[in-house]
């Protein structure tokens, strides 16, 4: 009798990895189909068989601590065509991840916090040890939302890390991941290399 719990157990385990699973392929295949949707898009159809992902991983997807920041002053963030986007500091967020201890920042798009559609956007570029090797060099993204925050914490899960559109042609304004949010780790999750030839915006 006592093997029925252990069993329900390993099947409920198991659904939610099949679960988990499905929801990031989905997730994956409505991101592909999002480039069709922008018309400033870089991407087209025949480019989406050249966007790859790591395999999902569960282990990347973690509850990090929340502190809200607060009279942060709005500054740069430098963007890959020498230009700049205006943000400011959120919220710090830490974590441990492949047994280390990982601090980074929340930043908001100050332009995007006065469109109703994007007023909680929660933007965390970063940059790893997987970049130039298996990720794009510029480092990738992830958004949250002010909504996602619940008892000081937050789900970040790096199996949805994107790259931005830099990664993929020249004349984008895409911001620069922060020193504060280099990682000293290699981060297997999210997007990988695009591996379609870079294309020149007119």
């Amino acid at each position: 009798m006592k093997i029925f719990p252990i069993l329900l157990l390993f099947i409920s385990l198991n659904t939610f990895a099949q679960s988990y699973s499905e929801q990031i392929t989905k997730h994956r295949e409505v991101y592909k189909q999002d480039f069709l949707k922008d018309s400033h898009s870089p991407l087209k159809e025949a480019d989406l068989q050249q966007l790859h992902f790591f395999e999902i991983d569960s282990a990347y997807r973690i509850m990090a601590k929340v502190d809200i920041l607060t009279n942060e002053k709005i500054f740069k963030m430098p963007t890959y065509d020498g230009t700049s986007k205006e943000f400011y500091r959120y919220a710090k967020i830490s974590f441990n991840l492949s047994g280390t201890s990982v601090n980074m920042t929340l930043y908001k798009n100050v332009a995007l916090s006065m469109n109703p559609a994007y007023k909680d956007l929660l933007f965390l570029p970063f940059t790893d040890q997987t970049n130039q090797k298996e990720t794009y060099g510029g480092g990738r993204y992830i958004d949250l939302r002010e909504k996602d925050i619940k008892d000081h914490q937050i789900e970040v899960d790096f199996n949805k890390a994107y790259n931005p559109y830099c990664a993929y042609s020249d004349g984008y304004r895409c911001p620069v991941p922060p020193e504060e949010n280099d990682l000293q780790i290699e981060v297997k999750a999210g997007e990988k290399l695009y591996t379609g030839k870079k294309k020149h915006k007119n």
